[in-house]
């Protein structure tokens, strides 16, 4: 997949990054030579591209006959792998999985504490210039410590949500794929951050024994990816296994979430509440009875975002363009048997 010794390296990157951004892209080597295009990337470019940077810019493979690499610019790709290119077994796939870890962790702490000390109905009264009555009794939290965390889809950003549980004094569960193989391996991750060796779960869970562990959770985070297998993984049955004080958070795709078995239960109150992010339509209509259920917490697909979104995707991207020139492997490979 590497180019020769000494061969230029025709690199297309298809963002809008600042000029800043793209001069630390060139100082990687001269053997590089970058070209931005954006918002569109010229025909020609696609000739000689052998490294291409792109949300949803993609040739066609006879358009790019030297394409080798692309590298993604979320963590996602459902929403390309149908791409032609995309299934090419010349060309590798790489994503900015990793710089997600501390914002949507965070975000999903935002959320457990919103919930267990009851914002949603500050917020109300709020709205409303209203001072409760038995003003200690009207709010009463439940401190996090004690509580168990269940967290669907142990990657990097579990890992780190992990981490800030187990610090706050939670026990955290865990399900992933692969409940042999806990560690981590060429996966972007900041230092510091994180559970690399996958010690901190009490216990990893198959996806086949989902519903065992959400009955025990507290909160349970949904951050899998979007796959055939994963699609709906959160249903009824799920749902009707959780306690009925539960609160579901889901900052991973809206499919992953049967949305209507979701509905049902937070309307008929069989779980206390739900943190959404992703919505199986998006945006979500305006028709959605979730807007209208004061037990839910929406926001618009915002929980990885931050202003410095270009920075640190531009950090995954030049590590793995040093690992491309050394002939290393690339961090954050997409498995196209899996799905990501």
């Amino acid at each position: 997949m590497s180019a020769g010794t000494e061969d230029p390296i025709n690199v297309v990157v298809a963002m809008d990054f600042s000029d800043d951004i793209m001069e630390k892209i060139r100082a990687v080597s001269p053997r590089l030579r970058v070209e931005r295009h954006f918002p569109d990337v010229a025909e020609k470019a696609w000739d000689d591209v052998e490294v291409l940077y792109t949300q949803r810019q993609f040739p066609d493979p006879a358009q790019a006959p030297r394409l080798r690499w692309i590298q993604m610019h979320s963590a996602g790709i459902d929403h390309v792998v149908n791409q032609p290119i995309m299934q090419s077994e010349d060309v590798e796939v790489t994503t900015t999985s990793g710089i997600h870890a501390t914002p949507m962790a965070e975000y999903c702490l935002m959320m457990m504490l919103a919930f267990a000390f009851e914002l949603p109905v500050m917020m109300e009264l709020k709205a409303k210039a209203e001072w409760p009555r038995g003003q200690t009794k009207a709010i009463a939290p439940h401190f996090l410590r004690g509580q168990t965390l269940g967290i669907v889809g142990y990657g990097v950003i579990g890992r780190e949500l992990a981490r800030l549980a187990d610090a706050l004094g939670m026990q955290v569960l865990a399900s992933k794929r692969d409940v042999m193989h806990p560690a981590e391996h060429n996966a972007y991750r900041l230092p510091g951050t994180g559970d690399p060796e996958g010690e901190i779960p009490a216990r990893i869970y198959p996806p086949e024994a989902l519903r065992s562990m959400a009955s025990q959770c507290d909160f349970l985070v949904i951050i899998t990816p979007l796959t055939s297998e994963s699609r709906h993984l959160i249903n009824e049955e799920v749902l009707s296994g959780m306690k009925k004080s539960a609160v579901l958070i889901n900052v991973a795709r809206g499919p992953v979430v049967d949305e209507q078995a979701l509905i049902s239960a937070l309307a008929a109150n069989t779980i206390a509440g739900a943190a959404l992010d992703v919505f199986e339509t998006e945006p979500l209509p305006s028709t959605s009875p979730l807007w209208n259920l004061d037990n839910v917490i929406i926001s618009p697909h915002i929980a990885g975002n931050s202003v410095d979104y270009h920075d640190r995707a531009a950090m995954v991207f030049i590590e793995n363009l040093q690992r491309y020139l050394e002939k290393r492997p690339l961090l954050n490979v997409v498995d196209r048997a899996r799905g990501y």
